[in-house]
């Protein structure tokens, strides 16, 4: 009985792991990788909606046994890429956040985050269809969720550093609301045609905070 106890432990943590861990044997991770590279193209070309899981099986002829091992279902195939994606997009901000030395810097900050963002999805389809996945599904939205919150602690960090006296609750809400708006900015914007999506963006970002005056 303790022993079949341990065994149902171990497969419902692994059943409850969003994303899968990176196998460490080289045959393994090229196979690992091999199957995110095909669920991208796939994604990219059929959306989230029509993408399954024999989609993979045809394009790379790994069996759908072997593929179950590392993916138990497309929802962490698809997790596992958008956590991919997040960690090129913390890269970014983290970049340009460095640059920021003065409160004044804000502004131009906020701006290449924004430009940044709107590169990623121009240069990166998938991360359309990515976060299109992730409004109907909860363990997604969890991953992006999170992800708002990362790169929102980044800006706050970032904020202590130029703006000292400010109070720390009220920073971490400024952050916050700052990332979801740009977030959802991008994300507006590239649904757009691009002349649109390009005058968009521009006013988002004059409209984009020069300081902290609106905290009091």
């Amino acid at each position: 009985m303790p022993e079949r106890k341990g065994r149902t432990d171990k497969t419902t943590h692994a059943a409850a792991r969003r994303t899968p861990l990176v196998p460490t044997q080289e045959r393994s991770r090229e196979r690992f990788d091999r199957i995110l590279t095909a669920a991208a193209e796939i994604l990219t070309e059929k959306g989230s909606d029509a993408f399954r899981m024999s989609d993979i099986v045809e394009r790379t002829g790994i069996a759908f046994g072997s593929l179950y091992q590392y993916f138990p279902d497309k929802s962490t195939v698809i997790g596992t890429l958008a956590e991919r994606c997040n960690a090129i997009g913390r890269e970014c901000v983290q970049r340009d956040l460095a640059e920021m030395k003065k409160l004044s810097d804000l502004h131009a900050a906020l701006c290449r985050i924004t430009d940044g963002y709107n590169r990623m999805f121009r240069e990166h389809p998938v991360m359309h269809h990515i976060w299109q996945a992730t409004q109907a599904d909860r363990r997604l939205q969890k991953i992006d969720e999170e992800d708002v919150a990362f790169l929102a602690g980044l800006l706050r960090e970032a904020l202590k550093r130029v703006a000292p006296k400010q109070p720390a609750a009220a920073l971490t809400s400024f952050s916050q609301l700052a990332m979801i708006q740009i977030a959802a900015a991008v994300r507006h914007a590239i649904a757009l045609p691009p002349a649109e999506a390009r005058r968009t963006l521009d006013l988002f970002k004059r409209m984009l905070p020069k300081d902290l005056s609106a905290l009091g």
